[in-house]
């Protein structure tokens, strides 16, 4: 047990795990198309594929639009459908040259996993921070901690829609300030560690962001 903590507080990574009570096929599609994926992320507002790689991995440019400025970078992304007792990954890298992006180079994964009464689906990822000493300054006190929360909250939308067909525009963060009976996501609903697990969040990653390069 001891040594599973110090292992949490060394570990740096990113994760966030949601149980989504819905088949895993209308997860995937949720996931794994740009058009519905930009709906309920909310770290996006755009994904473009750009070219389809020979070993199928998909190369993709995406925006972030800030009102004031728009994040812009690249990234690749490899789906795989047949893993073990029906779990599926996705592997994913990306980068910017933006000056003002927070986050610099970056890799992580999802991973979907079939349950009796729907799938586990969780992400670990990780980063370069921005913005140069000024950056790797805030990262673990600022940025790190509103990433993950942006991450959670956008996975709690994902559900939402996956489960009682709430679309993402019904949940999002403005609507959700105004007062009265309405769906909102929370970030609270998801995980922020593995449970029981001795490996660190980026070493239960799939084989194959190991061979991905932006």
């Amino acid at each position: 047990m001891g040594e599973r903590r110090r292992t949490a507080r060394r570990d740096r990574a990113l994760y966030v795990e949601i149980f989504i009570d819905a088949p895993l096929e209308r997860v995937w599609e949720l996931t794994q198309t740009p058009e519905h994926h930009v709906r309920w992320d909310g770290r996006f507002t755009a994904i473009r594929p750009t070219r389809v790689r020979d070993d199928g991995a998909q190369e993709f440019a995406y925006e972030l639009d800030l009102g004031v400025h728009t994040i812009r970078g690249v990234g690749v992304s490899h789906g795989e459908r047949h893993g073990r007792a029906g779990e599926r990954t996705s592997a994913l890298v990306f980068d910017t040259a933006d000056r003002l992006s927070p986050l610099g180079v970056g890799r992580g994964y999802w991973r979907y996993v079939p349950t009796d009464d729907g799938v586990r689906f969780f992400t670990g990822y990780d980063y370069a921070p921005g913005w140069g000493s000024l950056g790797r300054l805030l990262d673990p006190l600022v940025t790190r901690r509103f990433v993950w929360w942006l991450t959670a909250w956008s996975f709690d939308r994902l559900r939402l829609w996956a489960e009682q067909g709430i679309p993402p525009e019904c949940t999002g963060f403005w609507r959700s300030l105004v007062p009265g009976r309405r769906p909102r996501a929370h970030a609270r609903r998801c995980l922020s560690r593995p449970v029981a697990s001795r490996r660190t969040i980026m070493q239960q990653a799939p084989e194959t962001l190991r061979e991905l390069h932006v």
